[in-house]
C-alpha cells in the first residue's frame, strides 16, 4: 500500500511540473532534428583518444530516454538511452544558464534532446560536453527501481514497452527475432521461393487439426475463421503452377496458453512441387545451420544449458521404433487398438473410445518419447489416423511420408508429402466430418473447392510449417514463447 502511495505521489508530482511545462508554451515540441545515434558513435569515436576528439571537435545532435543523473553543483552528468544504446552528457551551468537550472528539475525517464562536442571523461567514457539541451517529452511515471529492474514477469509481458526500457536483454531478443525472420526471407528467396500472403479470415477453417476462433462478417452476414493454418490456400497456389511457394503467416488456434503455445503465433509454411518429405528434410537441416551460422558464427546452439550440434546429419527416426525402443513394447504389436490402448492406461493417457492404433501410438509418443528428443531429430513416417493431408506410404498404407522436427525436446517443424489423389482426399474430408460430428471441435471441415483443386492437378509435392516463435525460443535461449512474442495473450487486468 505505502508503495502505491509513494508513486501516485510522485505521478502527480510529475503532472505538476509537466502543468509548468504547459503554461511557458510547447510541452511536447517535435522540431528537433537527430543526427546521431548511440551505438553509431561509439563504433566511430570509441577508441579515440582523448587528444584526438579534442582536435577533431565532433559536433552531434543526439535525443534519448533519461536513464540515471548525477547533479553535481554547477556539473552534472546524465545518460540517455536511445534505441541503439546509452551515451553519457556532461552539463556544465556555466554554459547552458538556464535551461541547466531547468534540468535541474527533470526527471529520471524524461526525453530529453542535447547538441554539443564529443570528448572523453577522465575515466575514458564517450560523452557529449552539451552546450544545448531541451525537455522533449515528460514522463508522468516513474521507471522501475534501477538495481531490480522490471523483475515481475507478468508485468513484463504486459508493460511489454518498459520491459524494453528497463532489460536490455529484451531487447536482444526482440532484435534477434527480426535476424530470423529476415534471415529466414532470404534463405527461401535463395533457394528459388516464392513469398505470397494468403487470407487470415477463410470461410472454412482448414489445414491443421485445431478449435478455430469464429468471427463475423455484417456486411455479407456470415460466419469467418481466423486460419489455423494457411496450407490449404498454398496448395491452391501450387495447383496454379506456383512450383515453390512460402509464406510467413500469422495463424490462430483457441487453445490453452502455456510456455509453449500463444493462441496467436508464427509459421514459416511453403510447398515445394516434384519433391517428397526427404528433400524438405534436407532443406530444413540447411536453413537450421544457416541460421547457426549466421547468429552464433558457427553449427552449434545453446538451449537451457545444453549446446546442440547442428553440423552433423540430424537423426531420422521411425515413430513405431520410437516409441517401442522408449516403452519397450512389443513390436509384433504395435498396431494393436487393445494393447496399445492397455499400454495408454498404465500410463494414465486419457484415451477416448474412438482412438485407432495410429492415435494410441501418437499419444504414446507425445507422452514417452516428444520430451527427451533433444539433439536434433527427425521423426518420420506418422501413422494415417493423425496425418489427413498426408500422403500414404505407398509401401505401407498405414503410415504417411510425415516427419516432425525437434530440438531440445521441442518439435519445431512439421512437413510431409502432400495428399494430392483428389478421392482419397475428399474421404479423408469425410472421415474429419464425423468425428467433428461426434464432438471432436479440432476435427477438419469438408472444405469442397480444395478438393476441386486437387481434381485440375497437383503435381507430387511437399510442404512444411516451421514455428518461427519456437525457432526464436531456440536461438535466444528463451524459456517461454512470451518471452518471444512482443505483446503475448494475456487475462486482462484486474483492479
Amino acid at each position: 500500500m505505502t508503495d502505491q502511495h509513494d508513486e501516485n505521489s510522485l505521478i502527480q508530482l510529475r503532472r505538476e511540473k509537466l502543468a509548468k511545462l504547459r503554461e511557458h508554451g510547447i510541452a511536447f515540441p517535435s522540431d528537433f532534428k537527430r543526427d546521431a545515434q548511440a551505438a553509431e558513435l561509439l563504433g566511430l569515436y570509441g577508441k579515440h583518444s582523448g587528444e584526438s576528439l579534442d582536435k577533431e571537435q565532433v559536433r552531434v545532435h543526439v535525443a534519448g530516454r533519461m536513464m540515471a543523473k548525477r547533479v553535481m553543483g554547477k556539473a552534472s552528468f546524465t545518460h540517455i538511452q536511445d534505441g541503439s544504446g546509452r551515451l553519457q552528457l556532461f552539463l556544465q551551468k556555466d554554459v547552458l544558464d538556464e535551461s541547466y537550472e531547468d534540468f535541474k528539475g527533470w526527471d529520471v525517464g524524461d526525453i530529453v534532446a542535447a547538441e554539443g562536442v564529443l570528448f572523453k571523461t577522465k575515466t575514458g567514457e564517450l560523452s557529449v560536453r552539451v552546450d544545448k539541451l531541451r525537455l522533449l517529452a515528460k514522463s508522468l511515471r516513474p521507471l522501475p527501481e534501477k538495481f531490480h529492474g522490471l523483475a515481475d514477469t507478468e508485468s513484463r509481458y504486459r508493460q511489454r514497452y518498459l520491459d524494453l526500457i528497463m532489460n536490455p536483454e529484451s531487447v536482444r531478443v526482440f532484435q534477434t527475432r527480426t535476424r530470423i525472420v529476415q534471415h529466414v526471407r532470404d534463405f527461401m528467396s535463395a533457394v528459388g521461393f516464392l513469398e505470397v500472403e494468403t487470407p487470415m479470415m477463410q470461410p472454412i477453417a482448414g489445414g491443421a487439426i485445431a478449435r478455430p476462433f469464429i468471427t463475423h462478417h455484417n456486411t455479407l452476414d456470415m460466419d469467418l475463421y481466423l486460419r489455423i493454418a494457411p496450407e490449404l490456400y498454398l496448395k491452391r497456389l501450387v495447383v496454379g503452377g506456383f512450383e515453390r511457394v512460402y509464406e510467413i503467416n500469422r495463424s490462430f488456434r483457441n487453445e490453452g496458453v502455456s510456455t509453449r503455445h500463444n493462441p496467436e503465433f508464427t509459421m514459416l509454411e511453403f510447398y515445394q512441387a516434384y519433391a517428397t518429405y526427404n528433400e524438405l528434410m534436407d532443406l530444413t537441416e540447411s536453413l537450421m545451420r544457416s541460421l547457426a551460422q549466421a547468429l552464433n558464427g558457427k553449427a552449434n546452439v545453446s538451449y537451457q544449458g545444453e549446446t546442440y550440434d547442428l553440423a552433423p546429419a540430424f537423426r531420422r527416426l521411425k515413430l513405431e521404433d520410437a516409441i517401442a525402443d522408449a516403452n519397450k513394447l512389443d513390436r509384433t504389436k504395435l498396431r494393436d487398438t487393445a494393447y496399445l490402448r492397455t499400454h495408454c492406461e498404465k500410463l494414465k493417457l486419457p484415451v477416448k473410445p474412438g482412438y485407432g492404433a495410429g492415435k494410441l501410438q501418437f499419444e504414446i509418443f507425445e507422452k514417452t518419447v516428444e520430451p527427451d528428443l533433444k539433439h536434433p531429430t527427425f521423426i518420420i513416417d506418422y501413422p494415417m489416423e493423425v496425418s489427413p493431408l498426408s500422403r500414404r506410404k505407398d509401401s505401407d498404407s498405414f503410415l504417411t511420408d510425415r516427419f516432425e522436427f525437434y530440438v531440445g525436446g521441442r518439435e519445431l517443424a512439421n512437413g510431409f508429402s502432400e495428399l494430392n489423389d483428389p478421392e482419397d482426399q475428399a474421404e479423408r474430408f469425410k472421415a474429419q466430418v464425423a468425428d467433428k460430428d461426434a464432438g471432436d471441435q479440432e476435427a477438419m471441415f469438408y472444405d469442397a473447392d480444395y478438393v476441386r483443386a486437387l481434381e485440375y492437378g497437383m503435381p507430387p509435392t511437399a510442404g512444411e510449417g516451421i514455428g518461427i516463435d519456437r525457432l526464436v525460443m531456440l536461438f535466444t535461449d528463451s524459456a517461454s514463447i512470451r518471452d518471444v512474442i512482443l505483446f503475448p495473450l494475456m487475462r486482462p487486468e484486474t483492479e
